[in-house]
């Protein structure tokens, strides 16, 4: 099994943040937030813009998980 039981609780744990993670989660968002609107602005209106938007959201979150996870995994 490639984790053990206590990495899966962990991964699956509710991590409240820390004030210097909230720094850290607001950093990215609004980062996330000027680049969405750059892919916005610069590309037409598409199922290519919309893959783009959701990837972008979906980087946002893997960061957050980088954080709150603290870079375990």
């Amino acid at each position: 099994m490639p984790f053990t039981r206590e990495q899966l609780i962990d991964l699956f744990t509710y991590h409240a943040p820390t004030p210097d993670q909230v720094e850290d989660y607001q950093a990215i968002r609004t980062a996330a937030l000027e680049f969405a609107s750059v892919i916005c602005e610069h590309t037409p209106a598409s199922a290519d813009q919309t893959v783009a938007i959701r990837k972008l959201r979906e980087a946002v979150h893997i960061a957050n998980a980088a954080i709150a996870l603290e870079g375990k995994f």
